[in-house]
């Protein structure tokens, strides 16, 4: 049964027990004068606990995401994750995982870009400019059974 992960022993990390009240405002505060900005602990907060596809285990313990892994700048954010294995044919979406749970949780205002650690995967160009494609990305959404493994990675149950 092992034999049909890409990677059936990962490495897994404790999860640390660190958490800030991270903000899930869904409302377009672009109008507001006095916008706070968000830290990258906020959003490291809100996918460190997304589940592997594969596994039982969140990104933080697979060390697929990393808090040094993002960046906020203004109403930018840029998260580079790094899948545990060069091949993970997961990758993709997992990338998805995070772009959907940040769309649902940040305010509008805010651009997000998902990156593929660089030489971390072997197909990281291809994944990376699928999920950074507008358009590609609402067509993945747009596919139920896909929707339903991302659903399923963002409620803490593993989708395969």
């Amino acid at each position: 049964m092992d034999s049909e992960f890409d990677n059936p022993s990962p490495l897994v990390r404790r999860a640390r027990s660190r958490s800030c009240t991270a903000r899930t405002s869904r409302v377009d505060d672009s109008n507001d004068r006095t916008v706070e900005p968000f830290a990258s602990t906020e959003i490291f907060d809100h996918i460190k606990n997304i589940n592997d596809p594969e596994h039982p285990y969140s990104l933080e313990q697979l060390d697929v995401v990393k808090e040094a892994g993002l960046l906020v700048e203004g109403s930018r954010v840029k998260v580079v994750f790094t899948p545990t294995v060069p091949s993970c044919s997961m990758v993709t979406l997992i990338g998805l995982s995070i772009r959907l749970k940040l769309s649902r949780v940040l305010p509008k205002r805010f651009k997000v870009d998902t990156i593929v650690y660089p030489g971390s995967h072997t197909s990281e160009m291809s994944v990376n400019k699928q999920l950074n494609d507008k358009e590609r990305v609402a067509a993945a959404l747009e596919n139920p059974n896909l929707v339903q493994k991302v659903d399923l990675c963002l409620s803490g149950k593993t989708a395969f």
